[in-house]
């Protein structure tokens, strides 16, 4: 039975990908912002263990997982949170371009700091659930797209670095998915929201698993996931 860490398992793609690898009786541990969360998602998900640490203030999840216990084992990190909020470079503020840059990418930074142990002792995988945006920047879109050139640029880093040792670093750029975060792009865009032109959650996760389920004489690096409508 693996062990997977996740962020970002309480809607989206981190939910469906929580729920694939629930339903095969693999071990959850969920990461959730505050207490409050923590509760909702171990109701979700029975026998989940979780782990409590606001991804937006990443200079003090060292001190939260001290006060917590973290798993001996684990399989992969999967790295599915992820916050946005657009704006041309004219008007947005440095809070918000700290708070996508914190929760996007430093966040999974620190977190791969805290797991690289564990990680390497199962030669394990990290998943880095990136985003279109990760590969090409649009108008309205610089602080969303420039955490996540900077994700694309640490999974590089990354697998470069703890390849020999048997680790994997995987990257997923989907293209808008119908979710929460995909509801609040529309609304910052003034525009209607259809969740039936998007791609499902579930076969965003469909392409996670396949990753993580490879054997052993192969590795996705770099996937990209497009609406198909």
């Amino acid at each position: 039975m693996a062990t997977h860490v996740i962020t970002g398992a309480g809607s989206g793609i981190g939910a469906a990908v929580a729920r694939r690898l629930h339903a095969r009786g693999d071990d959850l541990v969920l990461h959730a912002r505050d207490a409050g969360r923590a509760k909702e998602l171990a109701a979700e998900f029975p026998g989940a263990r979780t782990l409590v640490g606001d991804l937006a203030d990443p200079d003090r999840l060292s001190w939260a997982f001290s006060h917590q216990s973290l798993p001996d084992r684990v399989d992969s990190l999967l790295h599915i949170a992820g916050v946005v909020d657009l704006g041309p470079v004219g008007e947005l503020t440095p809070k918000t371009w700290r708070h996508q840059l914190n929760v996007n990418l430093v966040a999974p930074a620190e977190l791969t700091r805290h797991f690289l142990p564990q990680l390497r002792a199962a030669r394990g995988h990290v998943v880095f659930a990136n985003s279109g945006a990760g590969l090409s920047a649009h108008a309205g879109w610089s602080a969303y797209a420039a955490s996540k050139h900077g994700l694309k640029a640490l999974a590089d880093s990354l697998r470069h670095e703890e390849h020999a040792g048997g680790v994997r670093v995987t990257s997923v750029y989907p293209g808008r998915t119908a979710s929460p975060m995909q509801a609040k792009v529309h609304q910052q865009e003034g525009k209607e929201y259809d969740a039936s032109k998007w791609i499902d959650p579930e076969s965003v996760a469909t392409t996670i698993l396949m990753a993580l389920d490879l054997p052993r004489d192969a590795e996705v690096n770099d996937l990209t996931v497009r609406p198909g409508n």
